[in-house]
């Protein structure tokens, strides 16, 4: 919970900070369920993780396609460093809403403790989230990898 709040945070100032303009409410929230699919992700949680996804969630992820149960394989079933931690920064460059429709542009800092080892990743990614039953969910996800530091 204090993760979130943090981020919430986080994201209010730096939009604040950059001048943009005030976000409605819609705004706000699809970039809170951005949050809150990677706050599952670092905390290995699928069942969150599928609450903020749509059901035929799609992932472009370094060259490859992915579905939700990929995702789930890959970043939740196979990580089982008991070290695990992954704090997130995102730096929202744009969101916008359409009735039941929105996408968002961002960028994401990562820094991955696992096995002993610190990594920082730099992705630019954008999303785009329905609204289904009044809650946000990511139904596409593109992810272009900027920088790792290992």
């Amino acid at each position: 919970m204090k993760q979130l709040t943090l981020l919430i945070i986080l994201l209010a100032t730096s939009t604040l900070a950059k001048a943009q303009k005030v976000l409605s409410k819609d705004q706000l929230e699809v970039q809170k369920t951005v949050v809150e699919f990677f706050e599952a992700l670092s905390n290995r949680d699928s069942i969150a993780l599928k609450k903020v996804s749509a059901s035929d969630l799609v992932l472009y992820e370094y060259g490859e396609v992915w579905n939700c149960d990929t995702l789930i394989r890959k970043a939740i079933k196979l990580n089982t460093a008991t070290d695990f931690n992954r704090i997130n920064k995102f730096d929202f460059i744009s969101t916008t809403v359409t009735k039941n429709t929105a996408w968002t542009s961002y960028n994401l800092h990562s820094e991955i403790i696992r096995n002993g080892q610190k990594t920082t990743i730099h992705w630019l990614e954008t999303i785009i989230a329905v609204r289904n039953e009044k809650r946000w969910q990511i139904k596409v996800l593109h992810s272009t990898l900027i920088k790792r530091t290992p």
